[in-house]
């Protein structure tokens, strides 16, 4: 059983440090996510609102109480939610700062790919700061909510994020992208979440 970190803690949800590696559906583990915080917070149970690639870790809220999954329901369906991520990258990007917007479509192995046209667009802002040779520091909003948007929009950048095999990142100890801050209003009070990645070896050399 994983026990989870919490960032974040009132009545109606709960924001914990999701470690990568853990999805957030039951795959083939005998105990999902939502079922062991349940089991940690001493709950019957715990209400999924939104979702973190399982190779993602950071900031994931819960909600406590069915009807307060609704109302975040809500707020990430009228995009109130700010969503900032970090990620690593080894290539230099073809800009340092920016938006990246484009249509996204189903491409080879499960992966998706960023096309031309903006119909229905995904768009991330970003920009990027140098580590070291060979490693920048990436910070993403993204301001869409599409499946591996901004592991694609990295991609399109020409700086796959590290780690992330299925997007020709180079190989690392994990997929160097994590949900490190969430800001946003809930029943009138302002709350803004943050937290560090807890494992990883190459976030030392930015946290240094």
């Amino acid at each position: 059983m994983t026990t989870f970190t919490i960032c974040y803690q009132n009545d109606d949800f709960i924001i914990i440090n999701k470690p990568a590696g853990i999805s957030v559906h039951k795959d083939d583990e005998e105990t999902g996510l939502t079922t062991q915080l349940a089991q940690q917070l001493g709950l019957e149970q715990v209400w999924l609102v939104h979702r973190l690639d399982k190779v993602t870790s950071g900031l994931l809220i819960l909600a406590l109480k069915r009807e307060v999954a609704v109302i975040f329901s809500q707020l990430f369906a009228n995009h109130q939610i700010q969503k900032t991520y970090w990620a690593l990258a080894t290539e230099k990007p073809k800009k340092k700062q920016g938006k990246i917007i484009g249509d996204m479509e189903r491409s080879r192995n499960g992966a998706w790919k960023l096309t031309h046209s903006k119909q229905n667009p995904a768009i991330t802002q970003f920009r990027s700061v140098s580590i070291e040779p060979k490693l920048r520091h990436f910070i993403l909003q993204p301001k869409t909510g599409k499946t591996h948007q901004l592991r694609v929009a990295m991609k399109s950048l020409g700086s796959p994020i590290l780690g992330d095999r299925l997007y020709g990142g180079e190989k690392a100890d994990r997929v160097y992208l994590h949900a490190y801050q969430l800001d946003f209003e809930y029943q009138g009070n302002p709350i803004s979440v943050n937290c560090l990645p807890e494992a990883g070896e190459l976030w030392e050399k930015l946290l240094d």
